[in-house]
């Protein structure tokens, strides 16, 4: 058996695992795939820049977080500050609003992608 000490959003948790049983290896590999999918939505994000210069105006994430809904998609009229994505961090719905009136031209992120600060997730017209 292993201990470890955990620290979780500032709680710390003793933890104790046992070594050598199959139950321990599944657990294994969940930890494994989250570390592991945050770097391939990071990934895409850059792979769809090339389609951002559809529209003039970037439409940018605020603060890090996950794509929870798309409230305005490609071809959508959109008047300054109405809700274009909602984004979902640290348990809270975040609204990326447009920055002036015009048409969304194209969104470049799909709903459960990870986007950090600065990230382009739609562009305007």
């Amino acid at each position: 058996m292993k201990n470890y000490t955990i620290t979780v959003n500032g709680n710390v948790y003793q933890v104790t695992v046992e070594e050598g049983t199959t139950a321990g290896a599944p657990a294994a590999a969940p930890v494994a795939a989250p570390a592991a999918a945050p770097k391939a939505p990071a990934a895409a994000p850059k792979a769809a820049a090339p389609a951002a210069g559809a529209g003039s105006v970037d439409v940018t994430a605020s603060v890090p977080g996950k794509i929870c809904k798309i409230e305005a998609p490609a071809g959508t009229a959109v008047k300054s500050g109405d809700t274009v994505i909602v984004l979902e961090a640290m348990k809270m719905e975040i609204p990326v609003v447009a920055p002036q009136d015009g048409t969304i031209a194209s969104v470049n992120v799909s709903v459960g992608d990870a986007v950090e600060s600065g990230d382009v997730l739609a562009t305007m017209d």
